[in-house]
């Protein structure tokens, strides 16, 4: 979150108090004293506007350039400002710091004085902070956004980008990525008018570099802005019930300014950098504390660590898997899954636990539907849709509540291949591979709870 404003406009009226002294000089160069006869010495001087004839757009010119977009930020937070955060001073930025003034009950003078300006930082600080604000980064894409967190906790990818939900849907914010030979914003905007069917758009900019529509989508209002690079599109569509306006509109419009799709510093082909702190699941399969979970959660770890239990040591891995088996020493009490063998049925129930970032900071166990279909020639199983960040080493559970197996997240390739079909971002590692890696390093896998939800722990890894 960026620090607040710190400097002030200063308004209209306290303008002559501070232009006495240079007018005092002004006037003095122009009366200089003469001596002994000689010929007054004519003195170039400019000319001074009186602050009578300063406007509100002079006064806002007069700041840094990130004054004014901090300035404009805040307007529109506050329900004021509805335009581009650009920092470019407009009559539209003027009309909002009147707007502001007059919802105050002050005087429409178009320049904040230090007290409208502080009130102004203040109420959309709060907005801010009620939303949940955040700038993140889109794991599949590299992509920039600024998301509202506490209004849309819910999260979930798959190779085609990220979704983010409030828990009843009301409002959805999608990041969709796809390839697309030879685009143009113009065919890109006249797409997404059809796509769903019964869009109604109302307002439409076409750029050479973006494009924005909105309008209604069935009973939700909906915005899209869109850009793409080479052959790759990235496009943000933010979908809301139309009895949440008042309180989305604005953030809406901070949303679309912070949207960054294509990152100067983010790459443009392989795997995104390692996280400094990664979250996954575990699952327990030992009273004594083995923890089986995904490797490549836990490659690099300068320290890694069970949430609720302390630190942890990586003991064996199966690299040809992805599979890794930890070991909390002096632990008691655990409850270890039974991991007897289940059949590999097409719908299984995830059970993990998602990101810190997906839930506000929480660390809830949950579970989520996906389906299983096999890729390639060498049985490898995947996962459809991926579940969200933190899932990586969830207990997959057949129909019956037998353990199925472990659901991995693959590394994100951004930007891949033109044309490549999208690999598999999630997959299942099969229950008689699990007991396979935990038979050959001795831990003993009979019996155990059925209770996936009782098994399975945060998996925290620290980096440097």
């Amino acid at each position: 979150m960026r620090s607040m404003l710190t400097a002030t406009l200063i308004s209209v009226a306290l303008i002559p108090a501070t232009l006495g002294a240079a007018q005092s000089s002004a006037f003095a160069q122009m009366t200089a004293p003469t001596t002994g006869g000689a010929k007054p010495k004519a003195v170039a001087t400019a000319p001074i506007r009186p602050p009578a004839l300063q406007t509100p757009a002079d006064t806002a010119n007069a700041m840094a350039q990130g004054e004014r977009l901090t300035l404009q930020s805040d307007l529109a937070w506050v329900g004021q400002y509805n335009g581009a955060i650009t920092g470019e001073v407009s009559d539209r930025m003027v009309a909002a710091i009147k707007e502001f003034q007059k919802a105050r009950g002050g005087k429409e003078t178009g320049a904040l004085n230090p007290q409208e300006r502080s009130v102004l930082a203040d109420t959309a600080k709060r907005r801010r902070d009620n939303a949940g604000w955040k700038i993140v980064t889109e794991a599949g894409t590299g992509a920039q956004l600024g998301i509202p967190g506490k209004l849309v906790p819910q999260q979930s990818s798959d190779a085609n980008g990220t979704k983010w939900s409030s828990p009843t849907g009301t409002i959805q914010v999608l990041l969709t990525r796809r390839k697309e030979a030879n685009p143009t914003t113009a065919k890109l905007a006249d797409r997404e008018k059809k796509e769903p069917p019964g869009r109604t758009v109302d307002y439409t900019v076409v750029k050479p570099d973006f494009f924005v529509l909105s309008g209604l989508q069935g009973l939700k209002k909906f915005y899209v802005r869109g850009r793409f690079k080479g052959d790759e599109v990235r496009i943000l569509t933010i979908l809301y019930d139309q009895a949440t306006e008042s309180t989305v509109e604005p953030i809406v419009i901070a949303m679309s300014s912070a949207f960054n799709p294509f990152p100067s510093g983010a790459q443009t082909a392989g795997s995104l950098p390692r996280k400094t702190v990664e979250y996954g699941t575990g699952i327990v399969v030992s009273e004594d504390g083995a923890v089986v979970t995904d490797r490549q959660i836990t490659d690099e770890c300068i320290a890694i660590a069970i949430a609720g239990w302390g630190n942890a040591d990586r003991v064996a891995e199966d690299k040809d898997h992805d599979l890794a088996l930890l070991r909390i020493y002096g632990a008691r009490g655990l409850k270890p899954l039974n991991i007897a063998a289940g059949a590999t049925k097409s719908a299984l129930d995830l059970t993990g636990i998602a990101d810190p970032q997906s839930q506000g900071g929480g660390a809830a166990v949950s579970s989520v539907k996906a389906s299983v279909a096999s890729i390639g020639s060498n049985s490898d199983l995947a996962l459809s849709p991926a579940p969200g960040l933190g899932f990586s080493g969830a207990a997959a559970l057949d129909g019956d509540g037998k353990f199925a197996g472990i659901a991995l997240l693959k590394p994100l390739v951004v930007a891949g291949p033109p044309n490549a079909a999208p690999a598999a971002q999630a997959a299942l590692v099969s229950s008689d591979t699990v007991r396979g890696f935990l038979k050959a390093n001795g831990v003993n896998t009979s019996g155990g709870s059925s209770d996936a939800r009782a098994s399975v722990v945060r998996v925290i890894c620290v980096r440097k």
